[in-house]
């Protein structure tokens, strides 16, 4: 397996575990109010799910995994963003920080590779 396919598999179960916690869990509940943004916490867990199906129907419909790692970059981004707004730790801003660009790089690469 090469190390793309790897990280790719690794963003597409951490964002499909995350989008469900997003929609599902009391804490995420209380994490939105925290942020000031408890009106898109629906929307961010099913974008979240959105983005790793993507990654996975990617393996077989390869522009998907292009969309879908540009997205969840752009949703990380504005993660990161909201956390330095609301003056998070950067502890707390290093997880959205790492994923986005992460998936900022495999964008990158998907690309470089289809050309």
């Amino acid at each position: 397996m090469r190390l793309i396919d790897g990280l790719i598999w690794f963003c597409c179960f951490s964002f499909f575990f995350y989008g469900v916690t997003c929609l599902s869990s009391k804490h995420m509940v209380l994490e939105f109010k925290r942020y000031g943004i408890p009106q898109y916490r629906k929307l961010t867990g099913w974008l979240q799910l959105a983005g790793a199906c993507g990654l996975l129907l990617g393996f077989w419909i390869p522009y998907l995994q292009i969309v879908s790692t540009l997205g969840l970059s752009l949703l990380m981004l504005f993660g990161v963003i909201t956390r330095l707004l609301i003056k998070d730790s950067l502890i707390k801003t290093f997880p959205a920080f790492t994923y986005c660009l992460l998936n900022g790089y495999l964008c990158y690469e998907l690309i470089k590779a289809a050309l």
